[in-house]
């Protein structure tokens, strides 16, 4: 991993856990920074990662050669406009975890003509169990492209799209997944408690068949479909549950909410990308 100057702009979970991956990974912490306007988190972030902190953008990004664009999507606009002339003269790498904005309006609100990665990363990077979807604008060049992939392969996988449209997709796969699962693990605790079990029992079932799910799955070269038919015997209890499933039109349903989720993030990026 080539060693940079790394500058989060924002202090935020994700930055932090971008920030505790990249030192798991024995990446330099004299080699990273945080810019964050609380002198108190500063102080908090220095003292729990022992890395650089900043109050001020264009004093961090002075420094930089990567900048990482951590905040929440609502401020995008203020944070790059305030922050084009530095980013002019130093010209990093431009890297965005912020959902529903695009490389374009990004870069136009930094003066335009930046090296650019837009990546939509998911909440399990807290835990560097994540999975995000990176896009390169045509400025990054195959190094670019590889500093941007080691940050973020710091807190989780990494897989790359070909064009930025597909970044909505991953938004709705990916990014909202997570809580696509936590209802499922919500519904199962609550027909478990109904049939008999108590909250704890139900709950702590739910959760570790979860868990034993999704290692099964990622750590098996069979796919989830192969697995599922593994452990539906005909005429079983699986079975009758699957087979229900399958009567309300699961798989349509699950389509319907990925897809609706997917629209709604092209519109919150028409919305965030109005020049204000």
């Amino acid at each position: 991993m080539s060693t940079d100057n790394i500058v989060f702009i924002g202090g935020g979970n994700m930055a932090s856990s971008l920030v505790g991956g990249l030192l798991a990974n024995d990446y330099p912490a004299d080699q990273i920074a945080i810019a964050e306007p609380d002198a108190d988190k500063c102080q908090q972030l220095e003292s729990q990662y022992g890395i650089r902190s900043f109050t001020d953008n264009n004093q961090a990004i002075a420094q930089a050669d990567v900048v990482v664009l951590a905040v929440k999507p609502q401020i995008m606009q203020d944070v790059c406009k305030q922050a084009a002339t530095a980013v002019g003269q130093s010209k990093p790498l431009i890297i965005s975890i912020a959902a529903g904005i695009r490389s374009t309006d990004i870069d136009r609100w930094l003066g335009g003509n930046n090296a650019l990665v837009r990546c939509m990363p998911n909440t399990p990077s807290l835990l560097q169990e994540g999975a995000s979807g990176l896009f390169a604008n045509p400025l990054c060049g195959e190094q670019q492209k590889q500093q941007a992939d080691n940050i973020l392969s710091a807190a989780g996988i990494t897989l790359w799209v070909d064009t930025e449209d597909q970044l909505d997709a991953v938004t709705a796969v990916s990014g909202s997944g997570p809580a696509y699962f936590f209802l499922l693990m919500e519904a199962m605790q609550q027909a478990g408690e109904k049939l008999g079990l108590s909250a704890d029992v139900a709950q702590k079932l739910s959760l570790q068949t979860a868990l034993g799910a999704a290692r099964m799955a990622t750590e098996s070269d069979a796919s989830p479909a192969e697995l599922r038919a593994r452990v539906t015997s005909k005429g079983g209890t699986t079975a009758a549950a699957i087979e229900h499933f399958q009567q309300r039109g699961f798989e349509s349903i699950v389509t319907d909410a990925i897809t609706a989720a997917r629209n709604r993030a092209i519109e919150l990026a028409d919305i965030l990308g109005k020049d204000q």
